[in-house]
């Protein structure tokens, strides 16, 4: 599998990936985690012009879409009923999405982002349980709850070297 930047015109395979994403979630108990409008398609095109959402494929077809960045997120600033592991600089992953035709796609990219900066942020929706079950296989480590800034409540993980 290579990563590499997502390309403006990829914008509708990588929607449809988000879309089939958000089918996937509410047919497994996940319905309210993005719903059929997140992620808002204004935002991916702003992440592709950034050089912030990235792809991963296999035989030169996307396998998984994913927004990654080595910087400070404010979401991330305060965290309840928990703590982050250190308060050292870390990378965060967010909009995660596979298409769920090669197995160990999602694995591949938070590995990658991983090995990117040796401290890794990530949150999910408390019903999100494949997600979660990923997590924990990767080492991650629950921290506690964060809020969005809509104030919905997720899941705080964080990986460290």
């Amino acid at each position: 599998m290579i990563i590499r930047k997502a390309l403006p015109e990829e914008f509708d395979i990588i929607m449809s990936i988000y879309s089939a994403a958000q089918d996937f979630m509410a047919q497994n108990g996940n319905e309210t985690q993005w719903g059929k409008t997140h992620p808002d398609p204004l935002l991916i095109k702003k992440d592709i012009e950034n050089g912030e959402l990235y792809v991963c494929t296999e035989n030169d077809t996307i396998a998984c879409v994913f927004f990654f960045r080595f910087a400070k997120d404010p979401t991330y600033d305060i965290i309840y009923n928990g703590a982050w592991q250190n308060d050292e600089p870390y990378g965060v992953v967010h909009r995660i999405a596979s298409t769920r035709r090669v197995k160990g796609a999602a694995k591949f990219c938070l590995n990658w982002a991983f090995e990117k900066c040796k401290s890794l942020r990530i949150d999910t929706h408390k019903n999100n349980i494949p997600m979660q079950s990923l997590l924990t296989s990767l080492n991650f480590k629950y921290c506690g709850i964060i809020h969005l800034e809509s104030g919905d409540e997720r899941m705080a993980y964080h990986r460290i070297s």
